[in-house]
């Protein structure tokens, strides 16, 4: 396990790291997750190991410290991770980012574009989510204001998501789940999307192919991301198909 400081205030991100050869890749998980509970068996598979290999927690998640007076904003999020991997020594990482973690790496790809040299977006959320009370995810978290969240909705939430999210879920600061749910669903200006058909680096979004074709495929496809559907899986792309997950996106990042 390795660690950084990320904020004046001396907060920590915390990684498990895997050596090998450079460039480094950098595998970044979701809202409520943990990048060593939902990418080691992927990073290990043949098709993907030997490059030196960070499974970084973002801020407020997993190993990492939870600060309360973070505000979990995308480019906070965004900033706080290129702080960390720029004290690890990281330049030109191939970034490999589920759900949540994909919106932040389009975030730091944009923002600290020294540190990113390719996109492998899984199942990334790209547009602004409606607050939905009956969701168990982001949207769901989101139709709660923070004070309604931590007096008792997070338990909602937690019945919601059962046992499989919740084991990684509970290990992330009840603010920084709220707060992050929050500015997720809000998106970024421009949007997420727009940021995405902007960079000029190599661009690969997984999504499960029984979801049915991802809205603005055309755009995202003559902008040059290529848009690969993901056979017997759901959002947790890596968990439910690892071998899929990994031959697809060994060919993302093949030279």
């Amino acid at each position: 396990m390795r660690n950084a400081a990320v904020t004046p205030e001396g907060d920590r991100i915390r990684w498990v790291e895997l050596p090998g050869q450079e460039p480094s890749r950098v595998y970044v998980h979701g809202l409520g997750a943990t990048s060593p509970a939902y990418f080691t068996e992927v990073a290990v598979h043949p098709l993907l190991a030997g490059r030196r290999s960070l499974l970084i927690d973002l801020l407020g998640h997993g190993i990492s410290d939870r600060p309360t007076g973070f505000d979990y904003t995308l480019e906070s999020h965004a900033d706080a991770l290129a702080a960390a991997l720029t004290s690890a020594g990281v330049t030109g990482a191939e970034l490999i980012a589920h759900s949540m973690g994909g919106s932040v790496a389009i975030v730091l790809a944009t923002r600290h574009p020294r540190l990113v040299s390719r996109l492998v977006l899984v199942d990334a959320n790209l547009d602004p989510i409606p607050p939905s009370p009956t969701s168990a995810g982001s949207s769901g978290i989101a139709a709660y204001s923070e004070q309604g969240f931590l007096a008792g909705g997070w338990e909602d939430i937690r019945d919601r998501a059962g046992s499989h999210w919740w084991s990684t879920m509970r290990l992330t600061g009840r603010e920084a789940l709220h707060r992050s749910a929050v500015h997720l669903t809000r998106g970024t200006v421009p949007t997420l999307r727009e940021l995405l058909l902007d960079l000029r680096i190599s661009r690969t979004y997984l999504l499960p192919e029984a979801d049915g074709p991802l809205p603005g495929t055309g755009a995202l496809t003559e902008a040059g991301v290529a848009v690969v559907p993901i056979p017997d899986c759901g959002h947790n792309v890596m968990l439910d198909n690892p071998e899929g997950f990994a031959r697809a996106t060994a060919a993302a990042l093949a030279d």
